[in-house]
């Protein structure tokens, strides 16, 4: 089970010769001056360009952060907002809406469906008069700048699933995210900081659902284009600090040697995962620089610092990390994703997404706002969505104050900020149990389609050969821009 003799094994006689070819230019450049070969190995893996041919036309964005509520966050109870509901407290569904839809394991025993209205109050906003629920009084001030999309739809209705879906493009593991597929397309903006960036706060909800690699893994693509994920608590990246009595020119001249090393295995072997150990090797060096200076707030003004709140403070917190974003952003880091877990509420919905509400609101206003005021916005896409929404009725016990709600895939709400959105914008409807989508609707397939139009590519032209398919972060499904939420 030798990869290296299995892919010499599988070489056609003219794939040999080619790559024979290239490889010997290669030992011969070594030989001749192996300070001039050191040198040009560490330019080529400073970062990579473009495809050729993308972006496919001029785009309104240049990079993009994804805000993610992991485990579901209630449409009902944020944005799609029901008053007729008070009318049906406690009574059933009725069947006309549900339609036969199918149910999670969680709620499938129950012998009723009970109606739960929110308990949260709603009111219209900005001049759009987008309506928001009490639960996201700060977001509420930025809905003149947001596109809210009610009526978002899933395949999945189970965590694992839906997570991989929404950020895959398929529930089935293996396919690469949507950071590694923009990764791979639009290249570095910057030398010193990976292309993709993964940050996982702190959340206050009793539990959450695990998060999975498989949200910011490449897949198929090349390994290079993983998303790199800074920790939460302590220094970002482990062993950013060099061993006592090794200084920076020392470590550098380690790893000259190192890249010669593999250049040379490269040359012999042809196997590309050697060239992403050579970039993975220069950009940790790089980054014991860049990071430090990445996480230092001290030279932000109090004034920044309040638009996030309090929490800003606490090392790890959402608000940290969206202030984190921001700086990564005005690096040119190409894309943020921000996992913010514990959305999961089959029980006592109120007082948690209370709690999740508190640690998010907030700091979703001091993003967008800080992005606004340096002109970020303009050219930075925002985006905030869970996996799918929640149930009408009730899981477990309802009363007027408490009460739970089921996975929902069939509608949920997302909005998009920036990047060439239109702000101002509701999109779409669903019925008056907020249980059918009623008109506009819109696939993940759709979703994924309008955030790659907006970097500048047509989803069925972006494609990676992969077990004998062009594969696409927007699968062989009917796909189309939703042109209606772009300016």
């Amino acid at each position: 089970m030798n990869p290296c003799h299995d892919y010499m094994n599988q070489l056609t006689r003219r794939q040999f010769f080619s790559g024979a070819g290239l490889a010997m230019g290669s030992v011969a450049m070594a030989g001749l001056s192996p300070r001039v070969f050191a040198a040009t190995s560490a330019d080529s893996v400073a970062g990579h360009a473009s495809l050729p041919g993308l972006p496919h036309f001029s785009p309104t964005a240049k990079r993009i952060i994804y805000l993610h509520m992991n485990g579901g966050p209630s449409q009902i109870d944020t944005f799609d907002y029901k008053p007729g509901l008070h009318d049906y407290f406690d009574v059933d569904l009725p069947e006309s809406v549900r339609q036969g839809q199918r149910i999670t394991t969680m709620t499938s025993g129950q012998n009723r469906f009970p109606i739960a209205p929110s308990v949260f109050k709603f009111a219209r906003h900005g001049q759009s008069g987008a309506w928001v629920s009490d639960l996201l009084p700060h977001t509420a001030k930025l809905v003149d700048d947001l596109a809210i999309v009610r009526s978002v739809h899933t395949n999945a209705i189970n965590h694992d699933p839906a997570c991989t879906f929404l950020m895959t493009g398929s529930e089935i593991p293996g396919k690469a995210s949507i950071g590694s597929w923009i990764s791979y397309g639009l290249g570095s903006m910057n030398q010193d900081l990976p292309e993709f960036v993964v940050l996982t706060p702190k959340f206050s909800a009793q539990a959450a659902q695990a998060l999975f690699t498989r949200m910011w893994s490449s897949g198929y693509l090349p390994t290079a284009h993983n998303g790199v994920v800074l920790r939460n608590q302590g220094d970002p990246v482990l062993f950013l600090e060099n061993p006592q009595g090794v200084d920076r020119a020392t470590r550098s001249t380690m790893l000259d040697s190192l890249t010669r090393f593999n250049q040379m295995a490269y040359a012999e072997h042809g196997d590309p995962e050697t060239l992403t150990r050579i970039k993975q090797y220069e950009m940790a060096f790089r980054m014991q620089a860049s990071v430090p200076e990445l996480a230092d707030f001290s030279r932000e003004t109090q004034s920044t610092l309040e638009l996030y709140g309090p929490s800003v403070h606490e090392s790890g917190s959402f608000a940290a990390s969206c202030l984190l974003a921001r700086r990564l952003a005005e690096r040119d880091v190409r894309v943020v994703q921000v996992l913010h877990r514990g959305w999961d509420q089959h029980a006592d919905l109120p007082n948690e997404h209370g709690l999740q509400c508190r640690d998010t609101d907030r700091a979703c206003y001091g993003l967008i706002t800080d992005l606004k005021q340096r002109g970020l916005l303009d050219d930075t896409l925002v985006v905030w969505a869970g996996e799918f929404g929640r149930t009408v009725y009730s899981q477990g016990e309802l009363t007027k104050t408490k009460y739970g709600r089921d996975h929902h895939p069939r509608c949920f709400s997302v909005w998009l900020a920036g990047g060439g959105v239109q702000g101002g914008v509701v999109y779409g409807e669903t019925d008056d149990f907020s249980y059918n989508i009623v008109k506009d609707p819109v696939s993940l397939y759709d979703l994924n389609a309008t955030l790659l139009h907006c970097l500048g590519i047509d989803h069925a032209r972006f494609t990676f050969k992969s077990q004998g398919l062009d594969q696409r972060l927007t699968g062989v499904e009917p796909a189309r821009v939703v042109k209606e939420i772009l300016a």
